[in-house]
């Protein structure tokens, strides 16, 4: 029987990325959205992957769509806490509704996914979860305290929580993807866009199926000796 794997935000972008690719290498997996009905039904229809729409700022609906994820598919093996949204300004712009507009869905979200499958992946000692960081998460981002501090928080979480599950076999890492070229990118004025690319090194943006590669590794049976570490996929842009 396959793993079952839950990928949030996993019908667009880098999600979608994942989604596609964990469903080629033969997992069970569940797309998780928020809104964008049409793109989501458009994935589902293209890729054959199951889609469930909940909000994962909120606490009961994530438990509620896991617990509905299991009765559909089998217990979760797999969590991919992917989803993410942006909501920039510098300081003295910013409100505190766009923090924690920002801080509920980026951060908060890892934390309800993990906690409504926690429980199940203990009683059956194994589980891969995987959190999707940034790099503005581990140099800084001018105009984004809260969306550096909410991906931030990712890598400490992922770390703590890990030695947690280190000893029911279950791991817990992160990846922090550098630009990617998605529809969260593209949305950057290009007069920007061309600086940031000028500062990888490799000299161009990166592709959601590479962020996804990472993840197919982290997820797997035999990765269980990966553990609260951070994969840095950036293009050598930040190197510590």
């Amino acid at each position: 029987m396959s793993r079952v794997a839950i990928v949030t935000g996993g019908t667009r972008g880098i999600g979608e990325a994942i989604s596609v690719a964990l469903k080629k290498a033969g997992y069970n997996v569940a797309a998780n959205y928020a809104g964008n009905e049409q793109r989501a039904k458009a994935f589902h229809e293209t890729t054959g992957v199951a889609i469930y729409k909940w909000d994962v700022a909120d606490f009961d609906q994530c438990v509620a769509g896991a617990a509905k994820i299991a009765a559909d598919l089998g217990p979760v093996d797999v969590v991919v806490n992917n989803a993410g949204v942006t909501h920039d300004g510098t300081m003295r712009r910013m409100e505190r509704a766009g923090w924690d507009h920002v801080m509920d869905i980026n951060l908060g979200g890892c934390f309800n996914m993990c906690k409504a499958v926690w429980e199940s992946m203990l009683a059956r000692n194994f589980g891969r979860i995987v959190n999707i960081g940034s790099i503005n998460g581990q140099a800084g981002q001018y105009g984004q305290v809260n969306y550096a501090a909410a991906k931030s928080g990712i890598h400490g979480f992922t770390k703590a929580l890990a030695q947690e599950g280190a000893p029911k076999g279950i791991t817990v890492n992160a990846i922090a993807p550098g630009y990617v070229d998605t529809d969260m990118v593209a949305a950057v004025p290009t007069h920007v866009l061309e600086k940031i690319v000028a500062r990888i090194p490799v000299g161009r943006l990166g592709r959601a199926d590479e962020i996804a590669r990472g993840v197919l590794f982290l997820v797997a049976d035999e990765a269980g000796f990966v553990t609260g570490s951070t994969m840095s996929i950036n293009g050598g842009q930040h190197m510590y």
